[in-house]
């Protein structure tokens, strides 16, 4: 019986210790095709791992390739719109529009934040 109840300790005791440590910060999603599509997102997500204050935002970044064309990337923050850009079919550098989309991105969550600690926005319109 003992030797059961000390197993059982010795079992839960490394999961109980992974819980309370477990820190998820922002999400950051992957709906690129392409191989252009997908070096943007790697070097985003490089960059991605620097930014601060992530913690409960959702980043998508999605792919429509466009054929003779080229391809559209967009840049999502929690369901809305924030970057948009073009790659043509030719090898374009990728390093400084995935600069541009995460300055942007920095700009747009330092305004959500201000909009939800902010006391003078009413959700109630008074």
């Amino acid at each position: 019986m003992l030797y059961k109840l000390f197993l059982l300790i010795l079992l839960n005791l490394p999961f109980s210790l992974l819980c309370s440590e477990v820190e998820i910060g922002g999400i950051l999603l992957d709906n690129t095709r392409s191989r252009q599509g997908h070096e943007f997102f790697t070097a985003f997500s490089q960059l991605w791992r620097d930014v601060p204050n992530t913690n409960g935002h959702i980043v998508v970044i999605n792919e429509i390739v466009i054929p003779r064309s080229g391809t559209r990337l967009t840049v999502n923050l929690n369901n809305k719109k924030i970057y948009v850009t073009h790659l043509g079919r030719r090898q374009t550098p990728v390093k400084p529009r995935v600069e541009q989309s995460v300055l942007i991105l920095i700009e747009a969550l330092a305004q959500s934040q201000l909009d939800q600690n902010n006391p003078d926005l009413a959700t109630n319109g008074w």
